[in-house]
């Protein structure tokens, strides 16, 4: 066997194996090695850049979304109340309602009865005219497939 040097490790197998080198800190911080793996501080620079960009693009984008859904104008606004329901037989039910919408709108309403599973059994599409005074009361009659077990507003809108 030959003389090895000190710096050299033997493997298990008797092969000898040069230690690997420990780099530097000098060497880790080398702008060779910044350059090759994009460390540069221009690079961090437009970096930095692109995230301010994001960030402002995404407060405009916020900004302009609470202005619109905030400021929208239209404060129209309808009110439905359920006062009372009667059925009248195996095929009607009469519904009191009160609806309130602002002064001189006319609106849209559907009213319809249910069974006692609460499915749909009956269903009737009514205009509202116009009126001076926002609250009114209304009564409708709805026919319907079979016994309903109630009846109600089901939604209203601003036509």
């Amino acid at each position: 066997m030959s003389r090895r040097a000190a710096s050299d490790e033997e493997r298990e197998d008797g092969a000898s194996v040069a230690p690997s080198p420990v780099p530097s800190a000098a060497a880790a911080d080398s702008p060779a090695l910044a350059e090759r793996y994009g460390r540069t501080k221009a690079r961090r620079a437009g970096s930095r850049l692109l995230a301010w960009i994001a960030g402002g693009a995404v407060a405009v984008v916020l900004v302009v979304w609470v202005v619109w859904a905030g400021l929208d104008g239209t404060n129209a606004t309808i009110a439905t109340q359920d006062t009372a329901h009667e059925v009248l037989d195996d095929r009607s039910v009469r519904v009191e309602f009160d609806v309130t919408v602002p002064t001189g709108t006319t609106a849209g309403c559907v009213v319809q009865a249910l069974n006692d599973r609460f499915a749909v059994v009956g269903w009737k599409v009514i205009e509202l005219p116009a009126s001076e005074n926002p609250t009114r009361s209304f009564t409708e009659v709805v026919r319907t497939s079979e016994m309903a077990s109630t009846g109600l507003i089901s939604s209203c809108w601003l036509t």
